[in-house]
């Protein structure tokens, strides 16, 4: 293998070009990324960034003097991959031909419908975001965060540490349910009423109002407030949609390979179409603990799981894949750690095994016939690090079939 491209500039693309590198690849290598940035690390942006703590300076993920001998095509989209002549089209009409491709374009905000005219409104997924977002919270007033999962939780965590006056709007009946089960989910999401922020839930959104040429941007409407399906309206200065993100697939259409709630892969990344593999946001890799296909959208996966894919890659799919280690993710809200590890989904018991959940510092152990599947931790680092080994070790285990 002569050439390969990376397609997805951000933290998995950029994971995927230094195990190329360090697996021995000496090739061309071409990374492609939408935006016009080098590679950043993007939970800040959420936490530090949007509180103003540190500046862009910090967000980079490339050390200094890094240097992967690579050509950086940025600010670029990819629109199609053309399987026969194995290139990448981009946007600008060029393409990029390469024996191998590394998919790694993550995944995009969802937005509310009619929102998108209103200034005052904003989705969190890019720098882009982040800094119009921190521009409108700097002015303070009513925030309406809509959608009750970690995206939310954090920037209304961060602007309850502004000062601002917080809302979060979740439709179903207790957030977090979809990670941590209902049970769990709603002790962590009890973190808001603990400093004062209004949690509703069960309720949808209707829409957004406005007010005509209230915003100094060129007369543009201004966000007024949250019209909720019950009828009531949430006065608001500034709206967060965090409503969840779509994998960026939708350039992949005509490829040939499998798509569903991603990019289909096996358990080392290894799409349906040879040569080609996947990682990051946009890959739902095959699970065999889980036995089921799952996108892993969280950091941990994006910086670990490109160097299976790329060993897959280089090995023609020869090499005997490593058993994933169980999804791990991270949240700080309200000046908690939040860690979470494995799979709640098929749980059939959770157990608070260390300090107190009135506490907000404790662990607690997920199990399906009695056997841990998955750990949570509040403010229980040490602990949850020894327990998140255990769980790891126990689930490569099960995959080489042991009892």
């Amino acid at each position: 293998m002569k050439s390969v491209a990376v397609v997805g500039a951000s933290l998995a693309g950029l994971s995927a070009a230094r195990a190329l590198r360090r697996q021995g690849y000496d090739g061309r290598l071409v990374l492609i990324g939408d935006e016009p940035h080098r590679p950043y690390d993007r939970p800040p942006l959420s936490k530090e960034f949007l509180a103003g703590a540190i500046d862009e300076s910090a967000l980079g993920l490339e050390a200094d003097g890094e240097d992967l001998d690579a050509e950086w095509v940025l600010g670029d989209r990819a629109v199609g991959l053309d399987r026969s002549g194995r290139s990448v089209r981009l946007a600008n009409g060029r393409s990029v031909r390469a024996e191998g491709v590394v998919i790694a374009t993550g995944a995009a905000a969802r937005s509310l419908p009619g929102s998108g005219g209103l200034a005052g409104v904003h989705v969190l997924r890019t720098v882009d975001d982040a800094r119009a977002l921190r521009a409108d919270l700097a002015r303070g007033g009513r925030l309406v965060v809509i959608g009750g999962g970690f995206i939310g939780a954090e920037v209304a965590s961060t602007a309850y540490g502004l000062g601002l006056d917080v809302t979060v709007v979740e439709a179903a009946p207790t957030p977090l349910t979809g990670p941590l089960g209902a049970e769990m989910g709603g002790i962590v999401s009890s973190l808001h009423a603990d400093h004062g922020v209004r949690l509703l839930c069960g309720v949808g959104v209707r829409g957004i109002s406005g007010k005509p040429g209230t915003s100094p941007r060129a007369g543009k409407a201004s966000v007024d407030a949250v019209v909720l399906e019950d009828g009531r309206r949430l006065p608001a200065d500034t709206v967060v949609v965090g409503v969840g993100a779509r994998p960026c697939v939708e350039w992949l259409e005509g490829s040939g390979i499998a798509l569903g709630n991603g990019v289909q892969c096996d358990a080392a990344g290894a799409t349906s179409l040879p040569g080609v593999v996947a990682v990051g946001d946009c890959a739902s890799w095959y699970d065999p603990v889980a036995g089921a296909h799952n996108r892993v959208e969280h950091w941990t996966g994006a910086l670990e799981r490109p160097a299976t894919a790329v060993t897959a890659l280089l090995s023609g799919g020869t090499a005997a894949p490593e058993p994933p280690r169980p999804p791990y993710f991270w949240s700080d809200q309200y000046g908690i750690r939040i860690q979470f590890a494995g799979h709640a989904a098929g749980a059939d018991s959770v157990t608070v095994e260390e300090g107190a959940t009135a506490d907000r510092s404790f662990l607690a152990v997920y199990r399906r016939a009695g056997r841990p599947v998955a750990v949570l931790g509040m403010n229980q680092a040490r602990l949850f690090t020894r327990r998140r080994r255990e769980l790891a070790t126990a689930a490569v285990a099960r995959t080489d079939g042991s009892p």
